[in-house]
């Protein structure tokens, strides 16, 4: 009997490229790709390499049934990267693709964190650093995962609701930089070192799995506000 195929999938909403083959009961293998040395992501010059590499270590295409990529909210750039190599891809392979939110990715990776831990109780806070001292950040983990908010960390608990937000457990890159903001909202940051602040690829794979996928020509990235290209230029009054 042949096993169910492999889910391809990787993110790059944050500064890390992360990528992982993943089935269900059959464990994962995964790859993480920090900034390079002058700081920027290695999306556009690792992420298609890195991938290629894991494939074939899986057993090279036919071995991949689909295609997860997390759509975001995230950086501008690395989203279009993901997600034009997700269309890319899929399209010459002839696999569907399913769209899974980054910040749903890491509330997952949150979530098992605490259970790993027999922690109970504190809802998953996922916190992405959204520059221009803002975050993007959703609420909840699985089906209790709540809709993505972009804003100043202090402004959470306008935009998600204080009660919502009490006790809950934050993680990312995001909870990492506004510490003192975000625990002042009465929400308690992971400490600093915690693997559950890193976005993981198995998670995009897992959630994937639970996503109708579909062609690649109707996967979008979840961008939540203006690129800084288009705010620039109405600034300086161009075209």
């Amino acid at each position: 009997m042949s096993a169910e195929p492999l889910i391809l999938g990787f993110d790059t909403a944050t500064s890390d490229t992360v990528v992982a083959t993943w089935r269900a009961g059959g464990g994962v293998a995964e790859v993480r790709l920090g900034p390079g040395e002058d700081g920027r992501p290695v999306h556009n010059t690792a992420l298609l390499k890195t991938i290629e590499d894991l494939v074939a270590d899986a057993g090279g295409w036919d071995s991949i049934g689909r295609i997860a990529v997390g759509v975001g909210p995230g950086s501008f750039t690395g989203l279009r990267i993901g997600v034009a190599t997700a269309r890319g891809l899929a399209q010459s392979r002839g696999l569907m693709v399913s769209a899974v939110s980054s910040l749903a990715a890491l509330a997952a990776g949150i979530a098992a964190a605490g259970a790993a831990r027999s922690e109970t109780g504190g809802t998953p806070l996922a916190v992405i650093d959204a520059r221009r001292g803002e975050v993007f950040a959703a609420l909840g983990a699985g089906a209790q995962h709540g809709d993505p908010v972009v804003c100043p960390p202090g402004d959470l608990a306008a935009r998600i609701g204080p009660e919502a937000l009490a006790g809950a457990i934050a993680g990312g890159d995001g909870a990492v930089r506004f510490r003192s903001e975000i625990e002042a909202l009465g929400v308690r940051v992971l400490p600093d070192g915690d693997a559950a602040h890193d976005l993981s690829a198995r998670w995009t794979c897992e959630l994937g799995a639970g996503v109708e996928p579909l062609p690649p020509e109707r996967i979008r990235p979840t961008y939540l506000r203006r690129p800084d290209a288009e705010r620039w230029r109405e600034r300086d009054g161009r075209n």
